[in-house]
C-alpha cells in the first residue's frame, strides 16, 4: 500500500503539473532515489489516466563516468539519443534524489561543458518549450542533513511543502505579475547589494505547481544590457557539484564584468562557458513562505518567502531577452530582517521592504512571513 503522501503528491503532478490526458506518452526519469514507490504511483497513476508511462532510472555515479569521459562524439550520441526519445514525449516528470550532491564536483569544466552543450541543452531546448514537465527533488538522508534536519522532520515538511495550496498562490501572485508588467526600472537594495536594471516589456511568468515543486515565485527577465551595479548573494549555491558561497558580480551594461566568491578561479570558468554566460537570462521573487532557509537545494531555496534570485545564462522562451547560454545558474539573495533586510524599489515606488510587500493589493504574498 502506498503512504497517502505520495498518492496525494503524484496525483498532483500529473493532474495540476502534467495536466495528463488520455494518450499522451509521459517520460519519469529518477536519479538516485532511496526507493521507487513514487515511480511507481506515477507509472499506475498514468496509465490510470490512459496515459502512456515511460521510465528511465538514473545513476549520479554512472553519469559521473559518462561525463569525466566525454568527448564531443559521446555526448553528441547520448544527447541525440535522448532527444529522440523526447521527441515522442507530451510530458516529462523528473526526480532526484543524490545521495551525494557534490558526485560531480571533480569533474573537470572542460567534460562539463561538452555535457552541457551537446547533451542537456539539446535535450532541454525541446523538452522545455515542447512538453508539459515538472521537475523535484525526493527526500532522502543527505538531503535532511543540508537543511539541518531530522530525516523524519525533513520527510514532513517536504510533503507539506510540495503539496501546497497552489491554486491560492496562483491568485496571490495575480497582482504581483500586473505590478511588474507596468515596471520599467527595477532597483534593488542591500547589505554589499546595490543594484539597477530595466523589465520593460519582458513577459511576467507566475509559476505555482506547473514547472517545479515546491513552487512559488514571478519571474521576468533584466533587459539584456541594462543590469549596472553590485550584488553580493547571501545564499550558498551548488552548482555542478561544487558549493559557491560569498558569491559577488559587479555589472556592467549587463555583463558581469567582475566575479568574486570563495572559489573565484572556478566561477570565472563558468562564467567563461560561453559569451551569453556573464549576462542574465532571469530574475525572479520568491513567494513560497512555507521555505523560510536554505537548503542548498535550487528547487527549494529559489521560492524562499522574502527572496529573490538572478541568474546568469539562458533565458525562458516564456519571459525571454534572447540571451542564450549551456549556463542557467539562479542565485539567490533573502532580504529578510533575519538576514540583513533590503529593499526593492518599482520605478520610484518601495514595492517591497525586508521581505515584505508594502501595497495593500500584495498583502496575499506576505501570508505566513
Amino acid at each position: 500500500m502506498h503512504d497517502p503522501r505520495i498518492d496525494k503528491l503524484a496525483n498532483l503532478l500529473l493532474d495540476h503539473s502534467c495536466t495528463l490526458q488520455p494518450g499522451e506518452k509521459i517520460l519519469i526519469e529518477a536519479f538516485d532515489l532511496p526507493e521507487q514507490n513514487l515511480v511507481c504511483a506515477l507509472v499506475e497513476g498514468a496509465a490510470a489516466r490512459g496515459a502512456i508511462p515511460v521510465v528511465e532510472v538514473k545513476s549520479v555515479t554512472v553519469q559521473r563516468s559518462l561525463y569525466q569521459s566525454a568527448t564531443e562524439e559521446s555526448m553528441k550520441l547520448c544527447g541525440a539519443i535522448e532527444l529522440a526519445r523526447m521527441e515522442q514525449m507530451q510530458a516529462y516528470i523528473g526526480i532526484r534524489g543524490a545521495a551525494n550532491s557534490s558526485q560531480l564536483a571533480d569533474v573537470p569544466q572542460d567534460k562539463m561543458a561538452l555535457y552541457q552543450q551537446h547533451w542537456l541543452r539539446t535535450v532541454n531546448d525541446y523538452r522545455v518549450p515542447r512538453t508539459k514537465w515538472v521537475v523535484l527533488r525526493y527526500p532522502n538522508d543527505a538531503f535532511a542533513q543540508a537543511a539541518n534536519m531530522s530525516t523524519a522532520a525533513f520527510e514532513d515538511f517536504y510533503f507539506d511543502v510540495c503539496t501546497a495550496d497552489y491554486a491560492a498562490m496562483g491568485m496571490a501572485q495575480e497582482p504581483l505579475v500586473a505590478r511588474m508588467q507596468a515596471t520599467d526600472r527595477v532597483r534593488i537594495v542591500a547589505p554589499g547589494t546595490e543594484l539597477e536594471f530595466s523589465i520593460k516589456d519582458i513577459p511576467v511568468i507566475p509559476c505555482s505547481g506547473e514547472r517545479n515543486i515546491p513552487d512559488g515565485e514571478v519571474f521576468t527577465a533584466p533587459v539584456r544590457d541594462s543590469i549596472n551595479g553590485t550584488i553580493l548573494f547571501n545564499t550558498q549555491s551548488r552548482y555542478q557539484g561544487t558549493v559557491f558561497e560569498n558569491i559577488e558580480f559587479t555589472f556592467k551594461d549587463g555583463q558581469i564584468v567582475d566575479a568574486k566568491a570563495n572559489e573565484t578561479e572556478k566561477i570565472n570558468a563558468l562564467l567563461d562557458s560561453d559569451e551569453g554566460a556573464r549576462y542574465c537570462g532571469e530574475w525572479s521573487l520568491g513567494t513560497n513562505n512555507r521555505i523560510r532557509h536554505p537548503m542548498l537545494d535550487t528547487l527549494f531555496d529559489e521560492k524562499i518567502g522574502g527572496s529573490f534570485h538572478l541568474t546568469p545564462g539562458q533565458a525562458y522562451e516564456e519571459a525571454d531577452n534572447g540571451n542564450r547560454s549551456c549556463i542557467h545558474w539562479d542565485l539567490v539573495l533573502i532580504q529578510r530582517e533575519d538576514y540583513g533586510g533590503g529593499e526593492i524599489w518599482f520605478d520610484d515606488t518601495l514595492v517591497r521592504k525586508d521581505g515584505r510587500f508594502i501595497s495593500d493589493e500584495l498583502q496575499g504574498l506576505n501570508a505566513g512571513l
